[in-house]
């Protein structure tokens, strides 16, 4: 996405609302007669769409495609959204970005810098977050300290 944002100027991605729906079942749920609800509450019923999901899908489907089931189900099944720019550093939870695996050893070493060891966060790879990030940088940095240690017991000074 960075790499088509700094080309292109956009990317654009596309997000499945309702992941563990078929297009076809979300079409006749949305075909529901929605009498004297709200499109939010309709939404809410028929596909389980609230929060950041509706106010995205307000935010980008045009007006006249919620009177449509079908319209509103591709809508949902693949909303565009249009980047023009990473947020800001400041309010990243994670980067990306940092030493390739190729300028390592298998142990975490950097090859042009003998006795320097990197993990976690330090190497260029990307994870979502919740978890998988710790989990990567705990296992790395285990890794990494263990072959550091070793490294510094063959490799002593004096």
């Amino acid at each position: 996405v960075r790499e088509m944002i700094a080309a292109e100027g956009t990317a654009t991605v596309w997000l499945d609302l309702t992941p563990d729906r078929m297009v076809k079942q979300l079409t006749q749920d949305l075909s529901r007669p929605r009498g004297k609800r709200t499109v939010a509450t309709h939404l809410k019923r028929c596909a389980g769409i609230t929060g950041v999901k509706a106010g995205l899908l307000r935010e980008v489907v045009p007006n006249d495609v919620f009177t449509d089931p079908a319209r509103l189900a591709a809508a949902i099944k693949s909303l565009p959204l249009t980047l023009v720019a990473p947020r800001p550093i400041e309010e990243v939870i994670s980067t990306a970005g940092g030493l390739s695996f190729e300028a390592l050893d298998g142990n975490f070493m950097v090859r042009s810098l003998p006795g320097v060891f990197c993990a976690g966060e330090m190497l260029d790879w990307e994870a979502p977050t919740g978890g998988y990030l710790l989990t990567a940088c705990l296992a790395t940095g285990r890794l990494a300290g263990g072959k550091a240690a070793q490294w510094s017991k063959t490799h002593a000074m004096g």
